[in-house]
């Protein structure tokens, strides 16, 4: 679905992924984990077209998407969920929704997936008229989760979405992303909470410096060795 090779990004002088190849299969959930200043989100601000490669293909069903502009992506289905949430603060929480379906002309579907996305977050529901910026952090995650959604993304892109969250309500959001993928949602997550992204993984990939070093199943991985040292905090018995 989703296929990127050989990527290369730099900043000034500096390479920021070299030669990162990996794979979204439809119907899939692929995680990539890795330390800060790995590369993770900067492989999503390319895929997204915030930045632009200097050599590789990123293509999607046969499309090259280094052709298209950022804001082209919405229409191919493809959804970026960015780091930080980055919500509207001064808008209600309704109008950030509404904000996600910008491109739909269908009113009636996005009334009905305005009533999906209630259905998956109530707490939004109950506050469809407060100003984004006085929801509480996990709050503005699950805002930001669900006006992605209401583009009807076919492959959602999600950049650290447990960062700076208490532990509970990390597991309400990891709870939903599988939800999400039950109901037809192929997703690439982007995570360095290794344990609970690798646990709802279908394919897994480690990047450290750039480069993929690792990939496998997501059990694959929690069970390797070298994944519960550098990224679990397990010591391994010898």
């Amino acid at each position: 679905m989703l296929k990127i090779e050989n990527l290369v990004v730099a900043y000034g002088g500096i390479e920021a992924l070299k030669g990162v190849t990996l794979e979204v299969e439809e119907g899939r959930i692929v995680t990539l984990v890795g330390a800060n200043g790995a590369g993770k989100s900067t492989l999503l601000r390319t895929i997204i077209g915030h930045v632009k490669p200097k050599s590789g293909t990123i293509t999607y069903n046969g499309v090259d998407l280094l052709a298209k502009k950022p804001h082209e992506m919405v229409n191919y289905g493809i959804t970026l969920v960015p780091e930080g949430r980055r919500v509207f603060p001064n808008l209600s929480v309704l109008e950030n929704l509404k904000l996600g379906a910008y491109s739909r002309k269908d009113h009636r579907e996005i009334e009905k997936d305005l009533d999906w996305i209630y259905s998956l977050f109530p707490r939004l529901k109950e506050r469809l008229w407060q100003s984004a910026g006085t929801l509480s952090g996990g709050e503005q995650q699950m805002l930001a989760v669900g006006r992605a959604l209401m583009s009807r993304p076919k492959v959602l892109m999600m950049d650290e979405p447990s960062l700076g969250l208490a532990p509970l309500v990390v597991k309400d959001i990891f709870n939903i992303i599988r939800e999400i993928h039950r109901q037809g949602v192929t997703i690439l997550l982007i995570e360095q909470n290794a344990n609970a992204a690798l646990h709802i993984a279908d394919v897994g990939y480690v990047i450290e410096t750039g480069r993929i070093t690792m990939q496998g199943t997501g059990k694959e991985l929690l069970a390797n060795d070298e994944i519960k040292k550098a990224y679990l905090g397990q010591s391994v018995k010898k």
